[in-house]
């Protein structure tokens, strides 16, 4: 009896952090005249490695505010890097002339906004969120935090 309710405590202790990941998508205009995007995409747009979409409009990445915690996520599981080092990566390409960031929208209705009107707009949000305004065009596998 001790050992199944020691079990059963650790249990629920890591249960809910198993569930604190959301289940982020990334999704654009549908005027952008893209349907789908590879991981390899999403990072070439979010990392200033493309100033366009494939669909030949001008990328316009759209972060969430600064030290939010779907930001880190969605940094941690496209390219497996925490906010600091993503932080320090824009300072050095900025510093050179390589690229501007990702605008940074500071609530919900900000991006969908941006969103909305901006063809060439990009961004990450919880699934539980989306609606008609966007399209989702990249979705992470179910194992990936």
């Amino acid at each position: 009896m001790g050992k199944n309710r020691l079990f059963l405590a650790v249990l629920l202790a890591i249960w809910p952090a198993a569930a604190v990941w959301a289940d982020l998508v990334v999704v654009t205009s549908p005027k952008s005249g893209i349907e789908r995007m590879t991981r390899e995409e999403v990072v070439y747009v979010f990392m200033g490695r493309w100033r366009q979409l494939p669909s030949g409009i001008p990328a316009q990445p759209i972060d969430s505010p600064l030290d939010s915690a779907e930001r880190a996520q969605f940094y941690r599981q496209l390219v497996n890097k925490e906010p600091s080092d993503i932080r320090a990566y824009w300072a050095r390409l900025v510093f050179s002339g390589g690229a501007r960031p990702p605008v940074s929208a500071q609530s919900r209705e900000e991006q969908m906004r941006l969103l909305a009107s901006q063809p060439g707009a990009v961004a990450y949000m919880e699934r539980s969120v989306v609606d008609s305004r966007v399209r989702i065009v990249f979705e992470f596998s179910a194992s990936a935090p």
